[in-house]
């Protein structure tokens, strides 16, 4: 599993494996990464969608949108991919590991 996804803008395949990893996450199916997406105006529309769509029909928990960043500013990213990896470090938790062994 990627230790980090960011992507300036996508296509069908990008954002395919944007929900993937969104999806893997929230069913805590992985580890949670820094998920960066770069270039606010490209990304906001989806993101303002996700917000007023997906959690108002409740297929997805308004917290799950704080899985996902968007940050413009190359050391702004920087600096969010330090933290948190300085928060919970390279490897997997006990319980992270467990997970993974029984898939």
């Amino acid at each position: 599993m990627p230790l980090l996804m960011s992507s300036c803008r996508a296509c069908f395949g990008t954002l395919d494996e944007l929900a993937e990893i969104l999806t893997l996450i929230q069913t805590r199916k992985t580890r949670r990464i820094p998920i960066i997406l770069v270039h606010r105006p490209f990304w906001e529309g989806l993101l303002d969608w996700f917000a007023s769509t997906m959690v108002d029909e409740k297929v997805i928990n308004k917290e799950d949108l704080n899985l996902i960043q968007i940050i413009d500013e190359p050391k702004h990213i920087a600096n969010a991919i330090f933290e948190h990896y300085e928060k919970r470090g390279f490897e997997p938790s006990a319980e992270e590991a467990e997970v993974l062994l029984d898939l």
